[in-house]
């Protein structure tokens, strides 16, 4: 397991062949997971609806020191572009709540072509903030999420920037927003979701989030480059230097 200051996971369970003899041989992909990883992000809530027993039976299914990251469906994100959510972000609140205290950070995906908005920004969080008191963290793909006034909203939310690569116009991933988590999501490079880290890259983010914030603040890793199932592997790899650390 990875040191304790940091969950670090994969987009999805998924236990590709190529790696599956390093996990224990019996029970759920799940479970066998969660024996390696400290966390998992779920990915396909984006997608469409889980039941709330369905996130009840993941959370009896790890032990009691793993958590979860979920992601906010893209009818907010994608189709509402954060107006008008308040119906959906209580459907969506009903069914995560049934992960219990195994839920971790609600990550917020934006579209590419959302441009920050103070006011329609402000409006969605009071709403998310009224319906999620935890973690959350927010992955914007416009530049002008980058500027000193969405930080300062976001810090005013208690939301963290996710620090993700690529990055937003290129370069290294920046963290930003409310400083108490970190949370670094890799999509893989130069094609994302596809490429493999190599092990200089695995270097860098193992020295980002040793580095990161102090004190108590949360840190998160997620591989997202689960195209060709190198995720798993790049965070075995990276579980592997963090425990030097």
């Amino acid at each position: 397991m990875p040191p304790r200051f940091v969950r670090l996971g994969t987009a999805g369970w998924s236990l590709p062949k190529a790696c599956a003899a390093g996990f224990p041989a019996e029970g759920s992909h799940l479970a066998r997971y969660a024996q390696r990883f400290n966390a998992v992000e779920i990915n396909s809530s984006f997608y469409r609806p889980h039941r709330r027993t369905t996130y009840e039976r993941w959370a009896a299914t790890v032990p009691p020191d793993f958590s979860f990251a979920v992601k906010l469906p893209k009818d907010i994100t994608h189709t509402l572009r954060l107006a008008g959510a308040e119906a959906a972000l209580d459907a969506f609140a009903g069914q995560v709540g049934g992960l219990g205290d195994r839920l971790g950070p609600v990550l917020v995906q934006l579209p590419p072509s959302l441009a920050f908005d103070a006011a329609a920004a402000g409006a969605f969080f009071t709403a998310f903030r009224a319906r999620f008191s935890g973690l959350a963290a927010c992955e914007p793909r416009h530049a002008s999420w980058l500027s000193g006034a969405a930080d300062a909203l976001l810090r005013t939310f208690a939301v963290a920037r996710v620090a993700a690569h690529p990055a937003i116009g290129g370069g290294e991933p920046q963290a930003g927003g409310w400083p108490g988590l970190f949370y670094l999501r890799l999509h893989g490079a130069p094609r994302m979701y596809y490429s493999a880290y190599d092990d200089e890259a695995l270097a860098q983010s193992a020295q980002r989030l040793t580095a990161a914030g102090a004190g108590d603040t949360a840190r998160w890793c997620v591989f997202d480059n689960t195209a060709l199932g190198f995720a798993t592997t790049n965070a075995l790899a990276l579980q592997r230097l963090l425990e030097k650390h």
